[in-house]
């Protein structure tokens, strides 16, 4: 599904004062969740954002400049990009943060406690530092490239050892600008759903991560995703032990400055992520290159003159299946 990506190597001597910034980072994204938790008691000031059905709120805005706040007396030379302000320029373009200052907004607004804040620092376009906090349980994770991940306490992380019995848990994210009608979009949750025991969407990205690196889920498939909380996520969980794709299973480009074309991925264990990709996979004949695959006399969802047709609802049906089958004919086969 796309071209085949290259591996980016990364020099992995991460200048001291990396682990500087990381304490910097943790305290800012720290002194956000305690804005937030406050805050999420009060009325939101909740407005539409963009024409896809997202929202923002008071919250984000607030908790945004606090953040920046933090980092830009630290690192006054450094660019931000950030969720709601976008690029804060600065002197030294080759260390970049990004940051996302409350990751799960719309769960806010319906009064669903799942959010996190996070921030990632990028030396040359690539993470080298992520850190993520999550307000209601007050715990923080963090990742220096090549020295590991943290958990709450300073503790080590590493993903829970616990084996798949049966089909996997997986997470599922996809960036604002893809369609509910996309039609690759469909074609991918639709096998996951149908390989899997069950496919969450959280709509908090950087709260998949964390739950990938901690072992509480088995895998998680990224299409087209955001910039902002890209980093600091796939960072911590690999730092954490797990392995993270291109969706064709090649090695994936850590780099940030990449189209949302060339960021979609899959993660997990490395011993499960043959039967993640093989589910991805199978979506192909479902859909090519993200297009939606048309049919002479039928648009891209098998209707005529406005009106869906029998016929191109069959054919899609028997796509799906052929998919779905396919996908779990690879899976048994590879744990035989």
């Amino acid at each position: 599904m796309g071209p085949v990506k290259t591996a980016v190597l990364v020099d992995t001597a991460i200048p001291v004062d990396v682990e500087h910034a990381c304490s910097v980072a943790v305290t800012a994204v720290e002194a956000a969740g305690a804005l937030l938790r406050e805050g999420t008691t009060r009325d939101l000031g909740t407005r539409a954002k963009g024409a896809n059905g997202d929202v923002v709120t008071d919250l984000d805005f607030a908790a945004e400049r606090l953040i920046v706040g933090h980092l830009r007396r630290g690192f006054p030379s450094h660019r931000i990009i950030a969720e709601e302000s976008g690029l804060l320029d600065a002197d030294d373009s080759s260390w970049t943060w990004l940051v996302d200052p409350l990751d799960g907004t719309n769960n806010v607004v319906i009064g669903l406690n799942a959010y996190v804040v996070g921030i990632a620092l990028c030396k040359d376009r690539v993470p080298v530092l992520g850190v993520v906090h999550d307000p209601v349980a007050g715990r923080t994770w963090s990742a220096v490239r090549g020295r590991g991940t943290r958990g709450p306490g300073g503790t080590r992380l590493y993903p829970l050892d616990r084996p798949v019995t049966g089909a996997p848990v997986l997470a599922w994210t996809q960036g604002h600008g893809v369609g509910r009608t996309d039609d690759t979009a469909r074609a991918l949750r639709t096998v996951l759903e149908s390989g899997s025991r069950r496919v969450l969407q959280l709509w908090a990205p950087l709260l998949c991560w964390v739950m990938l690196a901690r072992g509480d889920i088995d895998g998680f498939v990224g299409y087209r995703p955001e910039m902002v909380d890209l980093p600091a996520g796939s960072l911590i969980a690999q730092e954490a032990g797990i392995t993270v794709r291109g969706l064709d299973g090649s090695p994936f480009d850590e780099r940030v400055d990449l189209p949302a074309t060339q960021r979609s991925f899959v993660a997990g264990r490395p011993e499960i992520i043959p039967d993640i990709v093989a589910m991805v996979q199978a979506a192909e004949p479902i859909s090519i290159g993200g297009s939606p695959r048309k049919q002479q006399g039928h648009d891209a969802h098998g209707h005529r003159n406005g009106r869906q047709t029998e016929t191109g609802e069959h054919e899609l049906a028997q796509r799906h299946a052929k998919a779905v089958v396919a996908a779990g004919l690879q899976t048994q086969q590879r744990r035989q």
